[in-house]
């Protein structure tokens, strides 16, 4: 598509665009202000191996990005709207599994992570797609069985969902990356004439980019469980939306979109192998942990725990 026609295509969309981040913003900066009456619940604390704040800090900024992707449905055109609600359905258990772990900080690995991959199930069942093809040899056959395709999509689903929440150890870090990689999808769809997924990667992205504003530089509220495993299961299917309904989109270009959270995963579990550790162990050796941990300090060795 020219840009001409980007800019037309995108135009019925302003109006959702605007309202889903002002809302995703108006709700992060109401959550701030109203610490003292939920903070016994929302509270993040400071102390821990994996803590990079310096005080407690509210970790619900989920919440606010998903009420803005529903705030921004519901004034979105009707074609846009059918498209969009099956993510609100279907990534619910992700979101939900992930906010009881943010209120209640008792809700275990396993059950979060199979409420990801629920989340997988659900879209498959309410949508019809699944990962038939990932240009594997042997596994593109395998995907035909209807059975094999729903697995493995919930498998791929739940890892991307898991994998962002691992990166979201900095303020801005998981958001921006989600925001970039939306960002890819959205460009890659255009490029073929799908305006209702790269509208709808768009919408999320406003939503993202409300908290965002609220959470970088100063991270006075965090994305939480919740928001991770959400902002996760939606780019992971967006994803799968981008090779399923375009046969000439590789899916590792998909892939590529999320090489960082990816790597960062895979790595995390053999490191924890090799050291004979849980795969789930919590540690300071991720990549952002240990930019914040060995770099900055060196280069601005006398900047606050916040300019770092």
């Amino acid at each position: 598509m020219d840009l001409p026609s980007v800019f037309i295509a995108m135009g019925p969309i302003a109006i959702p665009l605007l309202v889903g981040a002002a809302t995703a913003f108006g709700l992060s900066v109401l959550l701030v202000l109203s610490t003292r009456w939920h903070g016994f619940l929302s509270l993040d604390e400071s102390d821990g191996i994996q803590k990079a704040h310096a005080h407690p800090t509210p970790r619900v900024g989920g919440l606010p990005m998903v009420i803005g992707l529903v705030a921004a449905i519901l004034v979105a055109p009707a074609d846009l709207s059918q498209k969009l609600w099956p993510w609100i359905i279907a990534g619910s258990p992700a979101f939900l599994f992930g906010l009881a772990e943010d209120l209640t900080k008792r809700v275990g690995v396993l059950a979060r992570l199979l409420a990801t991959m629920a989340s997988g199930v659900l879209a498959w069942f309410i949508t019809g797609y699944a990962l038939t093809n990932v240009d594997v040899w042997g596994l593109d056959w395998l995907l035909q069985f209807t059975a094999v395709a729903v697995v493995f999509t919930a498998f791929a689903v739940g890892g991307v969902a898991n994998a962002i929440n691992i990166i979201d150890g900095l303020n801005g870090l998981a958001s921006s990356m989600v925001s970039w990689a939306l960002l890819g999808v959205s460009a890659l769809a255009l490029t073929l004439g799908d305006t209702v997924l790269a509208s709808a990667c768009l919408l999320l992205m406003a939503c993202v980019l409300g908290f965002f504003l609220v959470n970088w530089p100063f991270g006075k509220l965090f994305l939480g469980d919740g928001g991770a495993y959400f902002l996760g299961f939606a780019l992971a299917w967006a994803c799968v939306l981008l090779a399923e309904r375009h046969e000439q989109v590789s899916a590792f270009a998909a892939l590529l979109l999320c090489t960082h959270p990816i790597i960062e995963v895979l790595y995390s579990v053999f490191r924890r192998k090799v050291r004979a550790q849980h795969p789930g162990h919590p540690d300071r050796l991720h990549f952002h942990s240990l930019v914040k941990r060995r770099l900055m300090p060196r280069l601005l060795p006398s900047a606050s725990n916040t300019m770092r």
